[in-house]
């Protein structure tokens, strides 16, 4: 999969696709409903599937004080849009001259001018231009105007009626309910970041971590989870473990933390990027009163963890 991180100045290669607009967070099954669509038309028409993405996404420039919310930061996203066969991902660097953009001037501009569209697609309720006020409507129209094809897909839904949403993605994750969330997400949910050194703690105690900022992911429910993890890399394998997300009671580290011990691992990871998949949450993060009853239940979450992996293969 290509990335090209401006939409100006793209390879002829590049132009003329099909491509699904939007910011895509979570790469939930809404938005591989869209993105099955455009590569539906891709294939009937012999070009490439493309998405156009916003970094930052919008709402983090607008309300920037708000918390982390991001469910897949870019390159978290960048992993679940080529499971999907993405063939090229093209990055609309989101700045206060593309908020003002009008919705003609993105039409024009951005999709005809430089990118050359063939065909656009995207989901009902996506908007674009200044203050949001473009809309399908518009764009269909702005289609015929400057020769490139629209389609707008209806929001899909579970079968109990929910419609696919980050919002109630981010919801379940906050409650702890990762069954729920994965069921609207499509697979489990990940988080991804570079291994920092940490204080040590857990190799003095036997259970050796890598340890992960969340950064600008949403915080899930703190807890102790039963997690897969892989080296970002080519080849690398899954590997079950155990992880600790949040904030150490016994020690109350400044912010939170992924800290993943893997089971049967043995090696120096510092430094690499590690994928963390959060497949169940085993219990809440509890205060120890020694660090022998600590060492006691990290035992006891190694076997829980072991045996709700080998129920979720």
């Amino acid at each position: 999969m290509r990335v090209f991180r401006h939409y100006t100045g793209l390879p002829d290669d590049a132009r003329g696709a099909v491509v699904t607009l939007g910011n895509f967070d979570g790469v939930h099954l809404g938005h591989q409903a869209v993105i099955a669509r455009a590569a539906e038309i891709a294939r009937a028409e012999g070009r490439k599937l493309s998405v156009l993405t916003f970094e930052p996404h919008t709402r983090a420039f607008f309300r920037p004080e708000e918390p982390p919310f991001r469910l897949t930061p870019f390159r978290a996203k960048l992993h679940a849009l080529e499971a999907l066969g993405v063939e090229q991902v093209i990055v609309l660097a989101f700045t206060g001259a593309v908020s003002r953009l009008t919705p003609d001037d993105f039409a024009r501009h951005v999709l005809k001018d430089e990118m050359r569209i063939l065909h656009a697609v995207a989901g009902e309720s996506f908007r674009y231009g200044h203050r949001h006020a473009g809309t399908m409507t518009s764009l269909a129209e702005a289609g015929r105007t400057y020769g490139f094809g629209v389609t707008a897909v209806s929001p899909a839904k579970s079968a109990d009626g929910t419609v696919y949403s980050a919002t109630a993605i981010r919801n379940f994750l906050s409650d702890g309910e990762l069954r729920r969330a994965q069921a609207l997400l499509g697979r489990p949910w990940e988080i991804d970041g570079r291994i920092i050194q940490g204080d040590r703690r857990g190799r003095e105690l036997g259970f050796p971590t890598a340890n992960l900022l969340l950064g600008d992911y949403m915080h899930p429910a703190f807890g102790i989870y039963a997690v897969r993890a892989r080296l970002d890399e080519p080849g690398a394998p899954w590997l079950d473990g155990v992880a600790n997300l949040g904030i150490r009671p016994m020690w109350r580290v400044e912010q939170p933390l992924l800290e993943v011990h893997l089971l049967d691992f043995s090696g120096d990871i510092y430094g690499r990027i590690l994928r963390v998949r959060l497949i169940e949450r085993l219990r809440r993060e509890e205060n120890f009163e020694t660090i022998e009853a600590l060492i006691r239940q990290v035992d006891l979450d190694k076997v829980a963890a072991r045996e709700a992996l080998l129920a979720n293969p």
